[in-house]
């Protein structure tokens, strides 16, 4: 997670977007799109949308776009449009996991800022290249961990680096589902398609789905990193190739000296009666927290020896952190589209600021190509420790 300077200044005009995937039927696309142009920080001009050139133009200028600037390819893409005036200075990739590595690369090494979905890429070797590409070039990027936008997250990550909770000892991580308990895959669903196909997704199912966003808010909140894990990594349902539930116990790095923390983490995709269950507890000396991000305007902040405390999105004890990407008073619900559009504007505010030269008056968080490797490390360290019988593997 990088933190850098904040721009405040509005004059500047919306950045120049372009989007890899997110087509005609694509969930994601229309998330990442919304989310991009709720603070007006955006505005779509170019796109790659799907995977044949006539679906794409199809789907470019059914959202508006100029013939020209819908592309066959994302090579086109990017080709064509560094070498424009008035070309693209920021690309969406929203395609499947195996196109990020090869996409993500081909704008970065020309010079254009790269917010991408999550996982990183399918597999670690292209996350470490993409690093060193990312590393090496005049351009930021931008991993759309979304979870980490909500403000009671980041309130929660607040009391854990102001000493709230005391030492940190407890990390518990879950996101359950059950919209894969039954071979969805078998139907044709888009989604569960590629989701359940190694050669688009990787070597995780549920793991690199909802696994990595489970391990990466539990990590971001807590602001501890992963040492080891043991992971009993299944797959329940018959004919399916990838895992669809997984139980992974950690152990974190040792933190200014203390006692490493432990953590738990359950990701399941088959268990009936949960629809998007993600939720952090994490226990310290002092107190503990619990967030859930169906209901994500509330924390629970619980003192050693004292009452359960509600702390609510905008209400007496929410802190700076919180209030800085709010945008609409307490009582009202804010969610899942304007933490994704948080992401979207910690971007903007981080690019504004790399392109104005601009004084830095403020704090821009968002996760980072760092976070993605870690996660890519997280998903086949699971698949590696389960293999051997849910032995402890090195991260």
């Amino acid at each position: 997670m990088t933190i850098e300077g904040k721009t405040t200044d509005k004059a500047n005009a919306r950045i120049r977007l372009g989007m890899v995937g997110g087509g005609s039927g694509a969930f994601i696309g229309g998330v990442h799109r919304m989310a991009a142009r709720l603070d007006n920080r955006f505005e779509l001009v170019a796109g790659a949308l799907s995977s044949t050139p006539e679906k794409s133009k199809a789907s470019g200028l059914e959202l508006g776009l100029d013939e020209d600037r819908c592309y066959g390819s994302f090579e086109e893409m990017a080709e064509k449009e560094a070498s424009r005036p008035d070309g693209i200075q920021a690309v969406s990739i929203v395609t499947p996991n195996h196109v990020h590595y090869p996409a993500a690369k081909a704008f970065l090494e020309r010079g254009i800022h790269v917010i991408c979905d999550k996982p990183l890429t399918s597999n670690l070797e292209d996350a470490k290249k993409l690093k060193a590409v990312a590393d090496k070039a005049d351009a930021l990027f931008v991993l759309t961990h979304n979870y980490t936008g909500y403000p009671m997250a980041r309130h929660a990550r607040e009391l854990v680096e102001t000493g709230a909770l005391g030492d940190i000892r407890l990390v518990q991580m879950e996101y359950p589902q059950d919209w894969l308990a039954e071979p969805v895959e078998q139907t044709g669903a888009k989604q569960a398609v590629w989701r359940t196909d190694p050669a688009q997704s990787g070597a995780g199912g549920s793991t690199g789905d909802i696994g990595t966003h489970a391990y990466n808010l539990g990590c971001f909140i807590s602001g501890l990193e992963a040492d080891e894990l043991a992971a009993d990594v299944h797959t329940f349902v018959e004919g399916r190739r990838l895992d669809d539930n997984a139980h992974v116990m950690l152990r974190f790095k040792a933190k200014d000296g203390k006692m490493p923390a432990k953590g738990l983490l359950w990701c399941s995709q088959v268990a009936v009666g949960n629809e998007n269950g993600l939720k952090v507890r994490i226990y310290g000396s002092k107190a503990g927290i619990e967030w859930t991000q169906a209901d994500p305007n509330y924390l629970w902040f619980t003192k050693l020896g004292e009452p359960k405390q509600l702390i609510t999105r905008g209400g007496a004890g929410a802190g700076a952190a919180a209030a800085r990407v709010s945008r609409i008073p307490s009582g009202h619900p804010e969610g899942y589209l304007e933490a994704f559009a948080t992401i979207y504007t910690e971007a903007a505010n981080a690019i504004e600021a790399r392109r104005n030269d601009t004084a830095l008056d403020g704090a821009v968080v968002y996760p980072t190509i760092d976070d993605g490797v870690k996660g890519v490390a997280f998903v086949e360290a699971c698949i590696a420790s389960s293999k051997q019988n849910g032995g402890w593997v090195k991260l």
